[in-house]
């Protein structure tokens, strides 16, 4: 088994890519462990035209990651080609699921949240920089209690938590 230390992040590579580069730069920029695998990145397939070359190429980034972020735009609920099956595959892997509002809302948008998602057990943040890493250090072993718990569905974090980052 592979050792799981990276972050899977999902997003509609169409329109929300530059909140994707966002993120690769607050790494960057930090040089902390804010690491993740670029979902979009699908040169490494040798056929990027066959969707069942690409998927395998993803699977093998799901076998490395410990948490999966899904950027929510205004189209992901759309995309069902590639961001359904991912959420499906970290739904099936039983990795923390952290969605991230692009809009600013900070918790479960109804308008804009995929379908597939939607009961899953997964912590809902708004997109900044402080509480995705908050969520990214917290909400693996939250998501761990409240699986062995049976709970599932939308969380998401209190005002307080917030305004203690400053946010």
């Amino acid at each position: 088994m592979a050792y799981r230390n990276k972050t899977y992040v999902a997003f509609d590579g169409d329109n929300d890519i530059r909140y994707y580069y966002l993120m690769k730069a607050w790494r960057d920029r930090d040089n902390d462990s804010f690491n993740f695998h670029d979902a979009h990145d699908l040169n490494k397939s040798r056929d990027s035209s066959q969707e069942q070359s690409i998927k395998a190429n993803l699977r093998t980034r799901f076998s490395n990651s410990k948490a999966f972020v899904l950027l929510v735009g205004e189209s992901t609920r759309y995309l069902t080609k590639f961001v359904k099956w991912e959420i499906e595959q970290a739904i099936k892997l039983d990795l923390p699921i952290i969605v991230v509002n692009l809009n600013g809302k900070r918790s479960k948008d109804e308008s804009r949240c995929p379908p597939a998602v939607k009961d899953a057990l997964a912590i809902y943040v708004s997109f900044n920089q402080s509480i995705i890493r908050y969520a990214l250090d917290n909400w693996p072993s939250s998501h761990k209690k409240h699986r062995d718990q049976q709970h599932s569905g939308p969380y998401y974090y209190k005002d307080n938590v917030y305004q203690e980052l400053g946010l």
